[in-house]
């Protein structure tokens, strides 16, 4: 068992006994969610309109029901996968037959809170939001955490599905990395510290607007008083309003703008301003939940980072392959390339709204752009007009191989995957992309005497 994870525990088989729920939506999270139900003794119908076959132990389970959910009328509540709607663009319909059955329809966030409590628990909840960085902020904290001792593990809209976590005993602390879709399905969920690490233009058809989309965000901090902690990573107008709320609720509310990088030595794998924000809210949450400053120093030193976001997977020769696939929007790339001041950098997929004309204050920070994907000519359009020198190489493949070739002929500059798009137009997930590219880069490397 690795540090990080702590002993796990299983629920009382009998917690749910008796109990009966439905869940709309049967990928990784939805099955996680069927499986913890069932282990708890609850019954289950669950469907997917899509896939509703199980793994064949689960879906022979004597109390699941593999059904289309028709009448929610004998259900304690419909657990409906994140990424499928209750409200916009569109209801699904088993969403409008919850609503319409008055049926309460809840994230398993929810959900594992009121478990814990139920099966006599006092374990703490943490909540961790934002467009980028929580799972670095969730991860990073968890191990500070238990690198000092404590019982904390995470899960939720990175890693395990919440209600797939352990049991923890009353010195155990729950690390949430919520998703605007779970915060919009909460009821009696209380963190006693929640953040909102930042907030730029993200999902706006699931919430309809940049205003929906905050108000999403905000619920990170339902049902929050007095002695907990909220911490808001922006000085925004909307991060001062929510602050003004906060505290005339009694909330002890921190605002993080961070303006340089933590030094090297202090956190040797989270380079960049961006990470310092992520350090400097754990480090305040991890203060709140009582750790001492010493112990709180060792964990952030001993962290050794997230795969896909700003990961060193090779190095030859001088030049460094830097793997931030995750980076899927261009606030996200526009941390990667302030962090590297002259790099190679590979581009594109599916882009969102904007494209990457925000990241043109640091175009200088490019010597030259390789540009893949659906939207690569867009893309190429924007650095045109700024005078970056590019070339479309379409395929990831392409573009590394090319990437390395250039680097050969220039002083030791890092190649940086950090595509500002979504990954879907050419793999699975950004988790394949940079797989990919980490193999590729360690290939190259493995022909280049270090």
């Amino acid at each position: 068992m690795t540090p990080s994870s702590p002993s796990p525990t299983a629920w009382p088989a009998t917690l749910l006994a008796g109990q009966r729920y439905a869940v709309c939506g049967l990928g990784r999270n939805g099955a996680a969610v069927v499986q913890a139900l069932l282990d708890m003794g609850a019954a289950v119908q669950a469907w997917d309109d899509n896939k509703p076959e199980l793994p064949a132990p689960l879906a022979s389970h004597p109390r699941l029901t593999l059904a289309p959910l028709t009448d929610l009328t004998s259900v304690e509540a419909l657990i409906l996968s994140p990424g499928i709607p209750h409200h916009l663009p569109k209801p699904h319909p088993t969403a409008l037959l919850a609503q319409k059955q008055h049926v309460p329809i809840l994230s398993d966030a929810e959900l594992l809170w009121q478990v814990a409590r139920k099966a006599g628990s006092q374990a703490r909840f943490v909540s961790i939001t934002g467009t980028n960085g929580k799972s670095t902020t969730t991860a990073l904290l968890t191990h500070i955490l238990t690198q000092a001792g404590i019982p904390a593990c995470c899960g939720g809209n990175f890693g395990t599905a919440s209600l797939a976590l352990p049991s923890l005993g009353n010195d155990g602390v729950y690390v949430i990395e919520m998703s605007s879709y779970m915060l919009e399905r909460l009821q009696n969920y209380h963190a006693c510290a929640s953040a909102l690490l930042n907030l730029t233009p993200d999902h706006l058809d699931r919430h309809g607007s940049m205003q929906g989309y905050l108000d999403a965000k905000e619920h990170v901090f339902d049902n929050m008083t007095k002695g907990d902690l909220a911490i808001l990573g922006e000085n925004a107008p909307w991060a001062e309003t929510l602050c003004q709320q906060l505290e005339a609720r009694g909330v002890t509310v921190q605002t993080l703008a961070i303006t340089q990088a933590v030094p090297e030595v202090e956190a040797p794998f989270l380079p960049g301003q961006h990470n310092a924000q992520n350090i400097e809210t754990c480090r305040a949450i991890a203060r709140h939940l009582g750790l001492p400053e010493e112990k709180i120093s060792q964990g952030i030193k001993s962290f050794s980072g997230l795969d896909h976001r700003l990961q060193l997977v090779a190095q030859a020769g001088g030049i460094s392959f830097i793997n931030d696939s995750k980076a899927t929007n261009a606030e996200a790339s526009f941390h990667a390339l302030r962090a590297f001041p002259a790099s190679l950098w590979i581009a594109g997929g599916t882009a969102k709204e904007g494209g990457i004309a925000s990241l043109a204050p640091l175009f200088g920070h490019v010597r030259r752009a390789f540009l893949i994907g659906q939207d690569a000519p867009m893309l190429a359009d924007t650095l045109a007009a700024h005078g970056v020198p590019f070339e479309i190489s379409e395929t990831l493949e392409q573009a590394t191989r090319a990437a390395w070739a250039f680097a050969q002929t220039q002083e030791a500059l890092p190649i940086l995957l950090s595509p500002a798009c979504a990954s879907f137009d050419q793999f699975r997930n950004f988790e394949e992309r940079g797989t990919i590219f980490a193999t590729l880069a360690r290939h190259l490397c493995a022909e280049e005497p270090c």
